[in-house]
């Protein structure tokens, strides 16, 4: 295992939460994992975004993302505390 890497069976009670899995609408993820794996890197690491290792792909795309899950997930919780 990579060091800021996930387990499998952290993976596996993960991947079903995520958007962009297979069969969410909207569209597939080309690869949840890796993405997840790129975001938990950067914030155990203390890096700045432009430091994340190529690996994980183009930074600005990672962080575009996790702005736009972060953002919809937002918009849904406060979604559901108007509705209460």
């Amino acid at each position: 295992m990579r060091r800021y890497g996930l387990r499998d069976d952290q993976w596996e009670r993960l991947k079903d939460l995520l958007p962009g899995r297979e069969g969410y609408v909207g569209g597939t993820a080309p690869d949840n994992r890796l993405f997840v794996e790129a975001v938990l890197y950067r914030y155990r690491a203390g890096i700045p975004w432009r430091d994340l290792p190529s690996r994980f792909g183009d930074w600005k795309n990672v962080h575009r993302r996790l702005r736009l899950w972060s953002e919809k997930w937002r918009h849904r919780k406060d979604l559901s505390l108007s509705t209460r």
